[in-house]
């Protein structure tokens, strides 16, 4: 049985392609961020704290060997 992916999965993969779109200018989301809404960017610095977080861990346990 296949398992289907979740929600975050789902949500992770969504932002990646939107925001690997070479012709979006991410200064300006960034802008719209900042002034719609101070949920919204403070739920968006918490994901980004935590890729941050799970690459630098990642990158540490590739240097273990």
């Amino acid at each position: 049985m296949k398992r289907r992916p979740t929600k975050e999965l789902r949500v992770a993969e969504k932002m990646g392609e939107m925001v690997n779109d070479l012709t979006l200018d991410l200064d300006q989301v960034g802008v719209y961020i900042a002034s719609d809404n101070s949920i919204t960017y403070r739920r968006l610095m918490e994901v980004a704290e935590a890729a941050k977080f799970e690459k630098e861990e990642r990158e540490l346990n590739d240097y273990d060997y």
